[in-house]
């Protein structure tokens, strides 16, 4: 460090980068010790839940609330669609992201309430009680087994059950991702991705100068800096911490970048190694000048690397164990070849989302309507035998004939769906058998708690797109539930139905 030729080493600089990534646990627990902080997961990556947010509507009502509670259980990221902060925070806690929206007004369906969705689950019903009034916990309503008469308080069937299921499809429309697809990272919603999940990694590493970092600029992490040659560096890098646990994309066929560079050739690193100097799988990329571009990175062409040297007998990428990302801009290709757009100095490269795509399509909308819906005016109907809602349709506002029309928006609108008509809710424990029909015409009941693991099982099952089906519980309990043998049952709902 002392030749006259050679710039300054940053020492402070490579200590931060180690002390970011925990790369010596020891500086770590020193630092800790003296500022006084305990030792905790908070800023922990996730692989599960780094994914994108499943938005629930209806989210505090007697599905809704349970969907919920099993989402974040089960490591998703949850935005629910509330109408009342304070009362919303008093029945779901403080595990899941609220914004304050309501389905029959478009208005409120913001660009900050739908980013980020990978799928919703909507819930949402009109509200009714007893004609003799119910407790603030609506407990009548809820119990599922004394029939009191019924009557609609609040806003009407139309608004509720057709036109505000109508306006959040038409919604979600506009930004769940494409069919296939998972979001990894979108940078067009502000959040803590940056802040606490990628860093710097430069080439002070190695002894050299070069200066990166990334933040939120316009909609769109910013990964930017200066590269320098000087001490024989060249290369500048934003990583991920180890996600813990890890990604996993096995059934995707790769990633894509929709990125806005400066004309320079960059890498983009996936690595399935936990080690900070470990193997990394890395594919190479151009950018044209101030455009938007999607670079798609197939896994099958990704390069096994350890520092820019290639590894020929490195098996192929474990994709189901993804543990960070990293982005690069280096003077070096591989194995000493020389990158041929590279240049010193100022850089910058816009990325606007990180995706995986290629993977099986999956429902991305999960309505909870009702069994019965098409029951009303069927010729052959004895209404004695039927639920109450059927015997009751037109004293309650038609409020089945616009839970129809509601299904019909959604199967109208391309998403690809799930749509479940459960039989007569209860406040059981449920886990009982299930019986999944087509046709609309079983009776029957179930416990709002199977409804809420139904819907969540749907999110996961391929065979789940684009049906519509019945569901009552069964007599027995059921210890285990082949649940992709009971949607595989089922049978999608005919193409006239749905736009093509």
């Amino acid at each position: 460090m002392t030749n006259k030729n050679r710039s300054q080493w940053d020492l402070g600089r490579f200590i931060k980068t180690l002390t970011y990534f925990e790369v010596v646990p020891l500086i770590n627990w020193i630092q800790d010790l003296f500022q006084g902080r305990t030792k905790d997961n908070q800023n922990q990556p996730n692989g599960a839940k780094q994914v994108g947010v499943i938005l629930v509507a209806g989210a505090t009502g007697g599905v809704g609330k349970r969907v919920v509670r099993r989402l974040v259980e089960r490591g998703y990221r949850v935005r629910s669609l509330v109408r009342d902060i304070e009362r919303a925070r008093s029945i779901l806690g403080d595990n899941t992201e609220l914004v304050v929206a309501d389905i029959t007004k478009t208005e409120t369906l913001t660009p900050q309430v739908m980013a980020n969705i990978q799928a919703i689950i909507c819930c949402t019903a009109v509200r009714v009680q007893p004609k003799e009034g119910d407790t603030p916990e609506r407990e009548k309503y809820y119990q599922g087994v004394k029939f009191y008469q019924p009557e609609i308080v609040g806003d009407t069937p139309e608004n509720v059950e057709y036109r505000g299921v109508k306006n959040l499809v038409e919604a979600a429309a506009k930004y769940l991702p494409a069919s296939g697809e998972k979001i990894l990272f979108d940078f067009t919603n502000p959040s803590t991705e940056v802040k606490n999940i990628w860093g710097a990694v430069d080439d002070v590493v190695m002894g050299g100068v070069s200066e990166s970092n990334i933040q939120l600029v316009e909609g769109t992490a910013l990964f930017a800096g200066n590269v320098s040659t000087a001490n024989s560096g060249g290369f500048a890098s934003v990583r991920t911490k180890n996600f813990s646990p890890a990604f996993n994309l096995s059934g995707y066929e790769g990633i894509k970048l929709r990125v806005r560079g400066d004309g320079k050739r960059y890498k983009f690193f996936l690595r399935t190694d936990t080690k900070w100097d470990g193997i990394g799988y890395s594919y190479s990329f151009d950018t044209i000048a101030n455009t938007w571009i999607d670079v798609r990175i197939p896994f099958a062409d990704l390069v096994p690397v350890f520092r820019a040297k290639t590894l020929q007998d490195c098996p192929p990428i474990a994709t189901n164990q993804i543990s960070s990302f990293q982005l690069m801009l280096s003077k070096f290709e591989y194995d000493g070849e020389l990158n041929p757009l590279f240049s010193p100095g100022g850089f910058a490269l816009q990325v606007e989302s990180i995706k995986a795509y290629g993977g099986e399509t999956l429902p991305q909308f999960i309505l909870v309507s009702s069994a019965g819906v098409t029951r009303p005016g069927r010729p052959g109907i004895n209404l004695e035998e039927e639920p109450p809602a059927v015997r009751l349709n037109d004293q309650l506002g038609g409020i089945l004939t616009w839970k129809l029309k509601g299904e019909d928006s959604l199967r109208a609108s391309g998403i690809p769906y799930t749509i479940i008509r459960p039989c007569a809710l209860t406040e059981e424990a449920g886990g009982k058998s299930l019986i999944f029909e087509q046709g609309d015409n079983i009776r029957g009941k179930i416990s709002r708690e199977d409804v809420a693991e139904i819907c969540l099982q749907a999110l996961q099952q391929p065979q789940a797109c684009n049906i519509t089906f019945e569901v009552k519980e069964g007599e027995d309990r059921a210890d285990y539930i082949e649940w992709q043998k009971l949607f595989a049952q089922l049978q999608p709902d005919p193409a006239s139905q749905r736009q093509l």
